[in-house]
């Protein structure tokens, strides 16, 4: 069954649902830094960084992000370390690298300043369907939709429809659906459904129907089957991979080396590392072959989560009296750490372990 052929339409005008989601919206608007400023610069940068990333933990990295580089143009011509360390713990890293791409194209090709257009939109590095809509119809007053998840959410159980929104065809079939119903308050009216589906038509529990606009309209409150929808097949089960980690001390300083250009974390730094889990006895027996003068202790164990494995780790401090020859690696201050290098999330527990 399709969203426009539900309960709704015989019974209701579909302008009632619009009109009452942009009055709750209205109302009840969250309050974003991008949004009491919503240039187009300013939406790009938010809608990037909150992908697969929680509203909270986005505020303080735009007002830095954008304090930092203000526009596009240095967005584009800002270096590689300087990007890495304003974006280091937001993770998916590839983000950036293709938000600094798409900011050289605009400068090239549109003279520093972002198109209107949902068509030229999309053309750019980094940036999808969602992304160009979004951009499209908040900073540009367009008239397009922007799908996402929570608008999948919301659209699905407000249909009780039990369509898998995983599905790349799905996802298109909705984004056509919306498009018949635009109102010229296009940015508003796709904020206000992302903000329905983050704030009262919850991911997880049971959603609050009872501060909800459009409960008297929703075929799955009607059925009391909310907790059921969206339909999200199973994905695969994310590989794990068993890592040792060392925090190797010398004179106030940690060894550090850049991770290869392409993979997981490509061009960021981390810690010294096994690919698998060694037990103190065989750390000590390498340690050994280098240097009788150290101490070491145990860090314990850690657990980090990527999209499509985790990473399981255990860890152990080591403090050198003699600096060791290590290829590729570098000797850096807790100072620099905070400050130039981009270490990603996954050894922040083992970072923390490191006092000078």
């Amino acid at each position: 069954m399709h969203e426009l052929d539900w309960k709704v339409k015989s019974m209701y005008n579909y302008e009632i649902i619009v009109e009452e989601l942009l009055s709750w919206y209205d109302n009840n608007a969250r309050e974003l830094p991008w949004r009491s400023n919503p240039l187009p610069y300013y939406v790009w940068v938010s809608e990037i960084m909150l992908q697969q990333t929680r509203v909270e933990a986005v505020r303080g990295y735009f007002e830095r992000f954008i304090t930092e580089l203000p526009d596009i143009k240095s967005l584009a011509n800002a270096r590689e370390e300087h990007l890495l360390k304003l974006w280091q713990g937001l993770g998916y890293y590839n983000r950036v690298r293709n938000l600094q791409e798409a900011a050289k194209t605009v400068v090239d090709k549109y003279g520093g300043q972002l198109p209107s257009e949902y068509e030229e939109l999309v053309k750019l590095k980094g940036i999808g369907s969602y992304t160009a809509g979004a951009i499209a119809s908040i900073a540009f007053g367009k008239q397009v939709p922007a799908v996402d998840g929570n608008v999948l959410r919301v659209m699905k159980r407000l249909a009780g429809s039990y369509d898998d929104i995983l599905k790349a065809s799905v996802k298109k079939d909705m984004e056509k659906q919306l498009l018949t119903i635009m109102p010229q308050r296009a940015g508003a009216f796709n904020q206000a459904i992302m903000d329905l589906g983050a704030m009262v038509c919850i991911p997880n529990g049971q959603p609050l129907c009872a501060k909800c606009p459009l409960s008297d309209y929703c075929v799955a409150h009607e059925k009391r089957i909310e907790t059921q929808l969206p339909i999200k097949m199973k994905k695969k089960s994310r590989k794990i991979e068993k890592k040792t980690i060392l925090v190797m001390e010398y004179a106030g300083k940690i060894a550090i080396r850049k991770r290869k250009n392409n993979g997981l974390l490509a061009g960021l730094w981390e810690l010294p590392n096994i690919s698998e889990w060694v037990e103190k006895k065989n750390i000590v027996e390498l340690l050994k072959k280098e240097t009788n003068d150290y101490q070491i202790k145990e860090l314990g164990e850690n657990k980090h989560i990527f999209t499509h494995k985790e990473w399981h780790m255990i860890g152990y401090y080591i403090k050198l009296s003699g600096i060791l020859k290590m290829d590729d690696y570098i000797w850096v201050s807790k100072e620099e750490i905070a400050d130039k290098y981009a270490i990603p999330t996954a050894f922040s527990y083992f970072i923390g372990k490191f006092v000078l």
